[in-house]
């Protein structure tokens, strides 16, 4: 079996069945030396206020940067690492607390910070809305938005993500986990509607005729879930070309 992430080529696959728990632990050990040493010796990157914490091969970045573009730098080369799922981060930019959005959040943000959104009142939530009804926030008023299984309980998901498309600024993030269709978890679950693979987020990037596109940073799957980073199309420039889109995708 293959593990899952972008490799040597940059090539993204799918395994079968997801990593032992002791190898993601350890995967998860490298990642954290790896980044730590980007931070350290990369001139791109280095002396960055920015923490990173991997679980299950996803980054989680904290701290503080002066620019948006330092951010999205260590963003993409951290994306490139072996055997990383996504790049999530909570980062202070230029003085500014990041707007983050925890769609259908539960009991459980991703970050403490985070507003959370739900249609039943918990500790975590913030906010009480239908996401099948649209989000009650103004355009391009926010960093960064997390589904995280959440589509799957969606019948149509389509109107959603292009909520989350109208919300965010630009060069803000979509960050999408749902179960994959060939895991069990897809299915055990009698309140899930749809299933997921890394080429719906294809789909979702490109599209044929929607007016609200995406550009994806990161996708994978790793045997257990599938996991995307996307950013908003608002300009011709962003668009995804083939060869980015050849790094995630079939």
């Amino acid at each position: 079996m293959t593990w899952v992430g972008a490799g040597d080529g940059g090539m993204v696959t799918t395994r079968m069945f997801p990593p032992s728990e002791q190898r993601v632990r350890l995967w998860d050990d490298h990642l954290a030396t790896a980044t730590s040493e980007l931070l350290k010796y990369d001139d791109r990157v280095r002396g960055l206020a920015v923490e990173a914490r991997f679980d299950g091969g996803v980054a989680h970045l904290t701290g503080e940067v002066d620019h948006p573009e330092r951010l999205a730098v260590l963003r993409e080369l951290v994306g490139r690492l072996d055997g990383v799922m996504a790049v999530w981060d909570r980062v202070v930019v230029a003085g500014r607390e990041p707007v983050i959005l925890d769609l259908g959040c539960g009991s459980t943000k991703q970050y403490a910070g985070n507003v959370g959104v739900d249609q039943r009142m918990t500790g975590a939530v913030d906010v009480l809305a239908d996401l099948s009804d649209g989000l009650p926030f103004a355009d391009g008023s926010v960093d960064r938005v997390f589904v995280v299984h959440v589509l799957e309980h969606l019948v149509d998901f389509l109107p959603l993500v292009d909520e989350c498309h109208r919300v965010l600024r630009d060069g803000g993030v979509l960050h999408v986990m749902s179960p994959w269709w060939r895991h069990v978890n897809a299915v055990a679950d009698p309140t899930h509607v749809r299933l997921l693979d890394i080429q719906t987020i294809k789909g979702i990037c490109v599209q044929p005729g929607r007016e609200r596109r995406w550009r994806p940073l990161h996708a994978a799957c790793d045997g257990a879930s599938v996991f995307a980073d996307l950013t908003p199309v608002r300009r011709q420039e962003d668009e995804a070309d083939p060869v980015l889109l050849a790094r995630f995708f079939d």
